[in-house]
Parts: structure tokens; sequence; C-alpha cells
């Protein structure tokens, strides 16, 4: 069987109107990249791999299947969802959504792919196919989704996507691989920042050790969304507008062995007027200075490490304004924490505001707190005038940190304004995905499930809205699933709220405000236009508050109280019909 001659027919002519304009849209990857960087084609994605090419084979291979059987312009939905959530917890936060959209708007097979795809497929396919391919637009897809940075939960969808099969199928794996990750790395960057509160800065480490320079570059991107304050990634920042942060590594202290190596050692006064001074005979002076007082030479001693003195004067040169010393590459508290305030204080004395210390191993609780002492102790007494310029010193740490590591310190009591957090957070390292699917739902208006021995895989079928339920102190109740023609909740209307599949579990709830999750973001073409690059900020807030009105029982780390996914009386019914109808019925013997 072949597809109907007159659909061929109807493809090769649009094939052939648009053959031109597809050689123009070839292009080699640089200038991909060129495009994405707010060049040439605004909405473009911003990774230049992402095309219709990054797929699985099985998706062309179901295309053609459905294009030789006549059924790719079939009418199908389907729904992108998860099953549990991660991380032991009860949340997860929605990202994504914005690649999602830049890639289905720029959504186009070129001629060089198109040839590509015949060399893959071994000339197993028929030629009409590929101009079927060629000729590709979006203009017949609508899609729904919730909100990026959104707080979500299983089950619930987080896209759904309608029209032609051939069309929808093909985009299954693109939109899995820009959501899952995504949405990895924004929960686990809130879940970081729930364990450390609003107050601390939380600061992005992890490109040497993410998966590649993609990963790195997404998990700076995600980790800021879900509520990290800056990344140390300079492509992620310059790309997304982001706050880039670093000091520098114990590379960089030991190279030193003295004084002698330190060049250009005058600095200017911060407020320009007066004559440069020689900042080394400074801080030797204000060193000792620091060890004549013996309530101070007690706790630090009288002997550091001067190539680690001479390190720290040459960054101070280099960055009078943004000095933060790494202090743990000999002794923290008899090396690297005088030399730091001995070079703090020559700052201070110059007008400058010395920003603070990085603590990279050891005991992160003790020492912040002894280093958090000293520093007030040498401000109360040697500069009590500049008290609050030593005040505002930050004492930022690193080390393999993550979020039990973080509920340890707040346990322990410290003394830490910052944190540096890589490894943990890029690599998901305790859980490295998310598992999320695409599923179909309806076909040609019929709703299509997909039944499994495993409860947890048994698909919720036609197309759906979603709702959050809020109560009566304006935080979420539950979600609350129905069928797309059914009456939308209202806020002091009484709903019967059940489980989509345990008969007893079912509830009357009145809610106090109704918030709609799925919304239309495309339907033929973007239903809001896209800028050239990703604007974070809005997610990243939306993410905030989305946070803010869950109840903390359900945020909690350590055994969180379940949210309630729920479905209305009516789809639930129907779930349950069709489940018998379309399960075959045993025989005994």
């Amino acid at each position: 069987p072949r597809a109907p001659a007159r659909a061929r027919a109807r493809v090769r002519a649009t094939a052939r109107d648009s053959a031109g304009e597809r050689e123009r849209e070839s292009r080699p990857l640089a200038a991909a990249m060129a495009a994405s960087r707010g060049g040439e084609g605004a909405a473009a994605p911003t990774n230049a791999l992402v095309t219709p090419m990054l797929t699985d084979l099985y998706q062309i291979t179901m295309a053609y299947a459905y294009f030789r059987a006549g059924k790719h312009e079939d009418t199908a939905v389907f729904d992108v969802f998860f099953r549990k959530n991660p991380f032991n917890g009860e949340y997860a936060v929605f990202a994504g959504l914005d690649e999602v959209l830049r890639f289905i708007h720029a959504y186009r097979f070129t001629a060089d792919d198109v040839d590509k795809l015949r060399v893959i497929l071994g000339g197993r396919c028929e030629d009409a196919f590929f101009d079927y391919l060629a000729a590709l637009d979006m203009s017949q897809l609508k899609v729904y989704a919730i909100a990026e940075g959104t707080v979500v939960f299983p089950r619930v969808p987080l896209l759904r996507l309608e029209g032609p099969v051939g069309v929808v199928q093909l985009l299954e794996t693109t939109i899995l691989s820009l959501v899952n990750y995504a949405s990895l790395v924004a929960t686990n960057a809130a879940r970081h920042r729930q364990a450390v509160g609003p107050d601390k800065q939380l600061l992005e480490f992890g490109l040497r050790r993410a998966q590649g320079p993609d990963g790195g570059v997404s998990a700076a991107r995600y980790a800021y969304l879900g509520g990290f304050d800056a990344t140390s990634n300079v492509a992620a920042g310059s790309i997304f507008d982001m706050p880039v942060k670093g000091t520098h590594a114990h590379s960089f202290v030991s190279s030193f062995t003295s004084f002698d190596e330190v060049e250009g050692r005058t600095l200017e006064r911060a407020a320009g007027n007066g004559s440069a001074v020689e900042l080394a005979p400074l801080v030797l002076d204000k060193l000792a200075l620091i060890q004549s007082i013996p309530a101070l030479r007690a706790l630090v001693g009288d002997d550091t490490n001067r190539s680690e003195l001479a390190a720290f004067v040459a960054y101070a040169l280099a960055f009078p304004r943004g000095f933060l010393a790494l202090v743990d590459t000999y002794d923290v508290m008899r090396s690297g924490l005088p030399n730091f305030m001995a070079v703090a204080l020559a700052l201070i004395e110059l007008g400058y505001a010395p920003l603070g210390l990085r603590l990279d191993s050891g005991d992160l609780a003790y020492l912040s707190k002894q280093c958090r002492e000293i520093i007030t102790l040498t401000g109360q007494v040697l500069v009590p005038d500049q008290v609050d310029a030593l005040a505002k010193v930050s004492i930022v740490a690193s080390n393999d940190i993550h979020e039990d590591v973080l509920l340890s310190l707040n346990e322990q009591g410290h003394a830490i304004d910052a944190f540096g957090i890589g490894t943990h957070l890029v690599t998901c390292y305790k859980q490295p995905a998310l598992g999320g699917v695409y599923k179909l739902v309806e076909m040609n208006g019929t709703p299509r499930i997909k039944l499994s021995e495993d409860v947890a895989k048994v698909t919720i079928p036609g197309k759906k809205q979603a709702f959050r339920i809020f109560g009566k102190e304006g935080l979420a109740l539950l979600d609350l699933i129905m069928g797309e023609n059914e009456e939308p909740p209202r806020a002091g209307q009484r709903i019967l709220c059940r489980h989509p599949f345990a008969e007893s579990k079912r509830a009357f709830v009145v809610p106090t405000r109704v918030e709609r999750l799925l919304n239309v973001v495309w339907d033929g073409a973007l239903v809001d236009p896209l800028p050239a690059r990703p604007h974070i900020a809005p997610a990243r807030e939306h993410c905030r508050k989305s946070i803010s009105r869950m109840r903390q029982d359900h945020l909690r780390p350590l055994n969180p109280t379940p949210y309630k996914v729920s479905v209305s009386d009516e789809l639930y019914t129907f779930i349950h019909q069709l489940w018998l109808e379309e399960a075959p019925v045993g025989e005994l013997s």
C-alpha cells in the first residue's frame, strides 16, 4: 500500500513551491549558532544542535509508517507529563518551555537534512515521504502548556500537543530532551534554595563537572531559574544575561613563592586622591598589627605562609574592588584567615571594600563560625570606625556541597553567607533523570488509554484541562484534572475530587481561588512573540511565587506530605469505563 495519490501530489507541489526557500534555510552550524545568539532569525533555539534531526530514528520510521498507511494527517493529541516526583520529594518545577517553543518555531528539515535521512533510511522509504518532510511545518499544530517555572506534580500534563499525527510524533524525542533535564535541574535548584532560605547566596559552580558543554550551559540557566543567584559559567552568563561570579583557585595561591614575583605593586586610593601606595608593605604592617594583639594572636598564631600572602596581594592589586580570597590552601586559621585580614585591612585603609573569603575544605560549620568571630573581633579592636566594612565581608563555602549538606549545616549552625555548588547540582547526582513521558491520549477525536499491570503507568485518556485549587489560606490544596468539555471549577463552588484510580479516595473541596494551568502557547504560530534571546527573569520570579503558594509540609525535604492530584467525578467514571472496554477479559480453566 502507498500513500493516496492525491496526498502525494499535494506534498510534491508544496515541496516544489518551497524548494528555493528550503535551500536558503540550509545553513552551516556556525551560522545557526550566530542566529541562536540573537543574529538572524529571532526565536531560534539557543543550541544549534536542536533541530528536527535531534530525534530518535523510530520517530522517523513511525512517521513513514503513518505516511504509507495514509494516516499521517489524522489528528492526534499527546500529553507530556511525569509519573513520579524527583529527589524523594513531593514537587517538581517545570522548565524548558521557552526552548520547546523556539524548537517548534524554527522547525524545518533542510535539504541537507533530507539527503542525510535518505542515506540513514537506506532506500527503504519512497520519495514522496522525503518530499513530505521537506515541506513539513507547524501550521496545523496547537500546543497548550503550563507556565515555565510553575511547581508541578505527577500526571498533570505539562504540555498538550494537538495536530497531524505525523507532525506531533516527530516532536516527541526533542521535546522530552528539552523538558526533562531542564525541569530536573530547576527542581534541584529550588530544593537547594528551600534548604538555605531566602537570604543566602547560591552560586552555580558546575561547568567542569557537567555532562559536556551543553549540559553545563543548560544547568547554569535552569539553576538560575530555580533560585540560584549567579553562575561561574561565562558563556551561560553572557547568553542568558545572568550574573557571573568567581574568584581564584588553589593553583593561583600555590603559584607564588615570594613578594618578588608581584609586579605593579602600587595601588591608587579608591577616592582617586593622593599618591599611589605600595600595597605589600602596607599589608605586612597590617599583619604585624593583627599579630600584636594578644587576643587575635592566640586565635591565628604568628607565622603565616608568606607566599600565600604574596598571592593575596597580587590578586588584590588586580581586583581591589572585587577581592575575595580562597583561604584554605595551607591552613585556614593560622595562615589563610590572618593573611586575608591583613589584605582586607589594607584595602579598607585605601577606601576599598573587601568582598570576602572562600572555604573549600574542612569543617565548614566550625571554620565559618571561627572566621566570623575573628573578623568581628578584628574590626572591634583595630578599626572600630570601619566595623561595618568588615561586617559586610562574606564567607563563601564550596567543597562538594549538596542539599543534605546544607540541611546538616543548618542543624549545626554556621556563619556562611554564600554557597558555591557544582557537581551535585548540575549532574543531579541524587536522581539523574526525571522520567517525563509523551503519551497518545486521543486519536481522531477518540480518547485512547494505555493500560498496564503497574497502575502508575496507566494513562488518563482524552483531551484534558488542569486547574490548581487554592484553599482559605491562599495556598494550593490540590490539582484537578477534568475533561476538556467539562465546566471549569469556580471559586466558592463545591467540587467532588477523586483519585484517578482508587475508588475510596475522594473529597469535596470549596476553592477560594482557581488557577487554570494549561493555556495555549502555539496555535499554528507563536501566541506571544519570543525575544531573540531568552529572558529568564520572568520565569525565575514565577518560580519563586509558585513555590511561595505551596504549603511547607509539601516542600519539606524529609517525609513531605503528598500533594493531591485529583480528577473530576465525570473524568473518573470515563477512565474506568474505557479501561473496561479496552482490557481483555481473562478466562480461567
